[in-house]
């Protein structure tokens, strides 16, 4: 009973249009003062506590790379890059938008930054070359969800925090889900293109092919040294994050010079506006795991679905269902710190591996960026592409299929997720 009246009143403020991150907090104090005797000063004492967490330094740090990295220039660069590799393959600047996605969000860690880095000079170009502003926004709206998946994954980051998981395992099971499903999009933008004989670019030669990634590089190493300064142990998670976030400034001013000194005051008022809006969902969303933890909620579901002899594979089912629909009604940020603290200790009690479920998170999460009613990455992508949303929704579905089979091959494939970090060591 105490679930359904927290449940119901959550969903209640939501549904008034109040922000998510608020309705948290209301929901909390107004069962706690109402429903139960615990100490008001508990609350205060697990509200700081809850937030005094050293990774959760990682967070500002990576939005403020990410931040500097699609303004520097960078985003640019790697699209030539990727265009000199598979430009002349049918479809080529779709292929190219893809593997750019892919690689920036491999140093950026978001979503939304990967579309709009890779995006506002992808699609022009696509639309200016030939091809259907509908495909372009198709690729770039889908691909672009791969910064929730490739490290250094902000998502990753919170899940990490808000379930005590490892943050560099979390980083490293990323790697081959997201090449599996870059691989996949790529595929299906491949077959569109080669269907409907989209055009393709000249044949870079080696030497253009070269100088392209001579210009990207400094990009590109950011990757190699987030990912190998962790398991390198020269840095932890949150130092690494530090780091990015110096050299993505030091390249973005001093190499690319595509930012001036006088730009950085404006970068880091947008860095601190996105980090101060997350860490004020994490806040509240603590303070609702507190809730749940003090009336037993997570423990009696757990002992529920063992009663009922709930397989690993049925729960794993019903939780892709739940995370899907919640996709629905949240961003993806929300949903991770609400839905992590109560689905987690289930997973663990039936034997489920929380990295692997990590990475299940994750990729419903990337789902539900690509369709509305808010998907986050559907909006921005129809900014730039200067579409609708109805008419963006019909264009991403090939590749949205895509993703959510390729949701069904990672929950129900754990090696793909854990055979990096094994392999490795790390666990």
């Amino acid at each position: 009973m105490s679930g359904v009246i927290i449940f119901g009143l959550l969903i209640a403020l939501m549904l008034t249009g109040m922000p998510i991150s608020i309705a948290l907090g209301l929901t909390v104090l107004t069962f706690l003062f109402t429903l139960t005797q615990v100490p008001i000063e508990s609350v205060a004492l697990k509200l700081f506590t809850g937030i005094e967490n050293f990774s959760i330094m990682a967070i500002p740090f990576f939005i403020l790379a990410g931040n500097f990295l699609a303004q520097g220039g960078v985003a640019r660069r790697m699209i030539a890059f990727t265009t000199s590799l598979v430009g002349h393959w049918p479809g080529g600047l779709g292929l190219a938008g893809v593997v750019a996605c892919a690689l920036f969000a491999a140093v950026s860690g978001s979503s939304v930054a990967t579309v709009v880095a890779i995006g506002s000079i992808a699609l022009p170009a696509m639309v200016a070359e030939g091809y259907p502003r509908r495909f372009g926004a198709g690729i770039i709206t889908t691909s672009g969800a791969l910064g929730i998946l490739v490290p250094p994954s902000i998502i990753l980051v919170l899940y990490g925090v808000s379930t005590n998981s490892s943050i560099g395992n979390l980083f490293l099971a990323g790697v081959m889900p997201g090449i599996v499903l870059s691989l996949l999009l790529g595929a299906v933008t491949f077959l569109i293109a080669r269907k409907n004989g989209y055009p393709r670019m000249p044949k870079a030669t080696w030497g253009e092919r070269f100088r392209a990634f001579r210009e990207s590089v400094w990009g590109l190493f950011l990757v190699v040294m987030v990912i190998g300064g962790i398991y390198a142990g020269i840095f932890t998670p949150t130092e690494a994050a530090a780091t990015a976030a110096v050299y993505a400034f030091v390249i973005a001013v001093f190499v690319y010079r595509d930012l001036t000194l006088s730009d950085v005051p404006r970068v880091l008022l947008a860095s601190a506006n996105m980090s101060a809006m997350l860490l004020y969902i994490i806040t509240n969303a603590v303070l609702f795991s507190f809730l749940m933890t003090s009336e037993n909620i997570p423990q009696a579901m757990a002992a529920w679905l063992i009663a009922k002899n709930f397989s690993p594979l049925v729960f794993l089912l019903v939780v892709n269902i739940i995370l899907l629909v919640a996709g629905n009604v949240m961003e993806p940020s929300s949903i991770l710190l609400i839905m992590a603290p109560i689905l987690f200790p289930i997973a663990v009690k039936l034997g489920i591996d929380p990295i692997h479920f990590g990475i299940i998170m994750a990729v419903n999460m990337e789902v539900g960026l690509c369709h509305p009613p808010v998907g986050l990455n559907l909006y921005v992508a129809s900014g730039i592409a200067h579409m609708g949303i109805s008419e963006l929704t019909v264009a991403v579905l090939p590749w949205l299929l895509t993703m959510l089979g390729f949701l069904i091959l990672v929950t129900y494939w754990p090696a793909l997720s854990l055979w990096l970090p094994r392999a490795l060591g790390a666990m």
